[in-house]
């Protein structure tokens, strides 16, 4: 396990903001990669049924057979459910529409939301060796997302630089309170990233500003920009980092990463 791995386990950080188009899937997929580049082995959930994810780490359709649908049903062990990508050290579970579906056939499951933790803490997971698993929640608040807050030990929010986006916050944030109080004491905000910024536009400087100003020490300082490569880089099934390694986009996912990092200082030692 590399030096940056947390002691005995994965650290798991759930990527979730129930608003779409905020930059969440683009965010995990080039965390993931970043870190990976880091020397971190580094493993992608894909909860969303779209399986954007999935597409983004080049895993094509015909190939999931065995997904993030499946290892929550408790139906497949680890081994199975998780694929190699020919990205080194990134693995992922990928995703297909069948997640759709969850929120009414779990419904009469009284562990439901504890399926994905339980999932990711079977013993069998610990011949992987992972440092960080990131997991790509849906965009909104259901029986998914919450099973990724109950998994977590932290959650990453993208929060996308335009007017109102400050106000979707709220409800992720009671969200969490409520998964704290009842299931998972531990979990807390690992940070908030502003995507999609505009340094030209006043209205994204506004929105970092009213950001900083509300949360504080929460935001990270990396911004990640409007960049067409990170636009481009999904249908050519692979990260920005290894679309376009010199783009804007990758280095300021690079960037985050090493941030992220840098937070954890727990992790970087014996």
């Amino acid at each position: 396990m590399s030096a940056n791995a947390p002691l005995g386990r994965a650290k798991i950080i759930a990527i979730a903001n129930q608003k779409g188009g905020v930059g969440k899937t683009t965010t995990s997929i080039n965390l993931t990669a970043a870190l990976a580049e880091k020397g971190c082995q580094t493993l992608l959930v894909d909860l969303d049924p779209q399986g954007n994810a999935s597409t983004g780490l080049g895993v094509d359709q015909k190939d999931r057979v065995i997904t993030t649908y499946d290892f929550l049903a408790g139906d497949v062990a680890p081994g199975s459910a998780i694929q190699k990508t020919e990205f080194e050290n990134v693995y992922v579970i990928p995703a297909t529409t069948d997640l759709s579906s969850a929120d009414i056939e779990l419904i009469s499951n009284e562990k439901r939301s504890f399926l994905l933790r339980d999932a990711l803490h079977q013993l069998s997971m610990d011949v992987f060796k992972f440092d960080y698993i990131l997991i790509d929640c849906p965009p909104s608040l259901n029986i998914l997302t919450v099973n990724a807050l109950v998994a977590a030990d932290s959650v990453l929010v993208p929060l996308q630089s335009e007017f109102f986006a400050l106000e979707g916050l709220s409800q992720l944030m009671l969200s969490v309170r409520d998964v704290r109080a009842t299931a998972n004491p531990n979990l807390r905000i690992e940070g908030v990233v502003l995507t999609m910024y505009d340094s030209r536009n006043n209205l994204s400087q506004q929105v970092e500003e009213d950001a900083r100003q509300n949360l504080r020490d929460l935001v990270f300082k990396t911004l990640i920009p409007r960049n067409v490569r990170l636009s481009e880089a999904p249908s050519f099934s692979m990260p920005a980092l290894h679309y376009d390694s010199a783009s804007k986009g990758s280095q300021a996912y690079r960037q985050l990463a090493q941030e992220l990092l840098d937070r954890q200082p727990a992790l970087t030692g014996g």
